[in-house]
């Protein structure tokens, strides 16, 4: 069977999974407009107590946030079009706890942080624990918001948008991530980054995070991914081709990463073709 476009990949219900034979249909999901999945947020509304136990059921996201600001300064640092790195404007959408929010809203080179999520009890636990730290109860520093992106009001004017939309360990628990991803895009200034963190649908990842992690080890809870929603790189790459105004002059980004126990998260060139990974896009500055 000819390989589907990504753009019709990543529009197929996440019932739909790819085998030695193609892509076959599995299951539908549903026709809603919304990007939220019941059914995830209820599984992260019980691992809402323990987002910010450094040994809990968060553990390896806590582990991987500095990757994530790393990944963020080489996007930036990419030319041409090297993107200032000052005074810049944040869009957390999928914030969880707020593990990458609160760090991003400390860096010194950070105007303001926007965190959001669907999930009432994890947003709670979320406002709870910036409450600990004084720098973030300063006048537009963090806020969060209990909603999804479609429920966000695009802002009018550029400079309102954001330099940096981040979706870390989000869209693979999407169920239609090209509508997902689209009503991500309009937040983003020019010359701004969407950037994100995601899984490769590959057996390699199946072994490693559904068996390891998940069954053997126990590293993340059990019923926390999907194989079938994982998402190759390439197909989001085709996915961004269809997408005017986004990507020119080399402006995307990848880095596959993989956890080492007793190690922790380290980069690891060629692993988005296999495995975790990082993914970001820029949107075309105006002339």
């Amino acid at each position: 069977m000819r390989r589907m476009t990504v753009a019709a990949r990543l529009r197929l219900p996440h019932g739909y999974i790819k085998s030695s034979r193609g892509i076959s249909l599995r299951r539908s999901y549903g026709t809603s407009s919304s990007s939220v999945n019941p059914t995830e947020v209820s599984h992260f509304n019980a691992l809402a107590s323990t987002w910010w136990d450094p040994y809990g059921s968060s553990r390896l996201l806590h582990l991987m946030n500095p990757l994530r600001h790393d990944f963020i300064a080489a996007c930036h640092a990419l030319k041409p079009h090297s993107s200032s790195q000052q005074n810049l404007r944040y869009l957390d959408i999928g914030c969880g706890g707020g593990i990458f929010a609160e760090s991003a809203a400390r860096l010194p080179n950070t105007a303001s942080v926007m965190a959001i999520d669907p999930s009432t009890e994890v947003i709670a636990i979320a406002r709870q624990h910036a409450r600990r730290d004084p720098l973030l109860q300063e006048p537009g520093r963090l806020e969060y918001l209990n909603r999804g992106i479609e429920d966000l009001v695009i802002p009018q004017v550029q400079e309102q948008k954001y330099d940096v939309v981040s979706l870390f360990e989000v869209i693979e628990h999407i169920n239609s991530p090209a509508p997902f991803l689209e009503s991500c895009l309009p937040f983003v200034k020019p010359g701004g980054w969407l950037v994100l963190s995601t899984i490769a649908r590959t057996w390699t990842s199946w072994a490693v995070t559904k068996v390891v992690a998940e069954d053997v080890m126990g590293l993340v809870p059990r019923g926390t991914h999907d194989w079938s929603k994982y998402i190759n790189e390439y197909e989001l790459r085709d996915f961004f081709k269809t997408q005017k105004g986004w990507a020119i002059n080399g402006g995307v980004k990848a880095m596959g990463c993989a956890y080492l126990p007793g190690i922790g998260w380290r980069m690891v060139t060629g692993g988005e073709r296999w495995g975790n990974y990082f993914f970001g896009v820029r949107r075309d500055p105006e002339d």
